[in-house]
């Protein structure tokens, strides 16, 4: 039916469909959740820019962290006396260079004086070969892997989607250990069995799409108990993943499809363009977290705000907590 009255936005760009008229967006309760939970030592790695240096100090702010800043003194000192802040109470480490500041800040974190890791301003696969090197002391039993959450105006549920930053071309086994990682953590922040729709490009399993494959295999893996926690489901297409009504328009009949928790993507590039494609047109508001490590690892881009490094905080708080329960 037509309106009754004219309705007009600003800016000329089209709101998203079914967005959340009433209820709090996820990050607000996510940080809420955190008030009353012990704040998380975390080494600061290469705070050197302005909007790292920011994100950490915002989220001490906010009772999250108590921040070890760890890079070159001078330039550290001289950015937050740019941004009017006294550091006089907090713990610097000094370190010259990217490298030294990786190495320094996984260092605290393997000798306990840092219960989590955060990246700041320098290149991610600094820090991760730091974080995974022979003898760091922080690899776990498991492949690394990186889950983004994604609060999406037009979902009223988070997105986790996985991985989209640290492996570039995953094999099927490596899906297998991402899978579970995403799942450990969706538990962790609180959602029960959650749904995993395996990403590809079509609904059926086709022998010229490997991801389709793949995605067929790892359905199995879960029906035999090798992946354990979750529900899963696919090849399923983005659509038929977040829609009810794509699903239902392709008559899929499925406990994951409209309804995903969990995103697994095929490969870095279709995730990282996702995620974007989600932040800069969806208007969703984004953080980070590294799985697999024997700490919590809150990686962020280099061109996040503040305040996605401060709910990627608020994640590493989180999962120290559920771990510390013995879950």
């Amino acid at each position: 039916m037509n309106p009754v009255e004219s309705i007009s936005r600003s800016g000329g760009a089209s709101a998203p469909r079914n967005l959340r008229a009433v209820g709090q967006p996820y990050f607000d309760r996510l940080l809420e959740r955190c008030r009353s939970l012990p704040r998380l030592k975390v080494a600061v790695c290469h705070p050197c820019s302005e909007e790292s240096l920011a994100g950490a100090l915002a989220s001490a702010d906010a009772g999250l962290i108590e921040p070890i800043l760890v890079g070159p003194r001078g330039q550290i000192g001289a950015l937050a006396a740019a941004q009017g802040r006294e550091l006089s109470g907090l713990r610097l480490v000094d370190a010259e260079d990217e490298a030294a500041s990786a190495a320094a800040a996984v260092s605290l974190c393997a000798s306990g004086e840092a219960a989590a890791l955060m990246k700041g301003s320098l290149h991610s696969d600094i820090l991760l070969h730091a974080l995974v090197r022979q003898g760091s002391g922080l690899r776990g039993e498991r492949r690394v892997s990186h889950v983004f959450v994604m609060d999406v105006p037009s979902c009223e549920r988070p997105l986790l989607v996985t991985d989209a930053a640290v492996n570039i071309a995953p094999t099927l086994d490596d899906k297998a250990v991402i899978v579970q990682n995403a799942i450990d953590f969706a538990l962790a922040l609180g959602i029960e069995q959650p749904r995993v729709a395996i990403l590809s490009a079509v609904e059926t399993v086709q022998t010229n799409i490997p991801s389709t494959l793949d995605a067929a295999a790892l359905c199995k893996m879960a029906d035999r108990g090798q992946i354990r926690g979750g529900v899963l489901d696919g090849p399923l297409a983005f659509d038929t993943a977040v829609s009810t009504h794509a699903a239902a328009v392709k008559h899929l009949v499925s406990p994951v499809a409209g309804k995903a928790d969990i995103l697994v993507v095929p490969d870095l590039e279709a995730g990282n363009m996702l995620v974007k494609e989600l932040e800069y047109l969806g208007g969703a508001h984004v953080a980070g977290i590294v799985l697999g490590a024997r700490v919590p690892v809150i990686l962020t881009s280099r061109a996040d705000g503040a305040e996605s490094r401060m709910v990627s905080a608020a994640l590493a708080v989180l999962l120290a907590d559920y771990r510390a329960q013995g879950a």
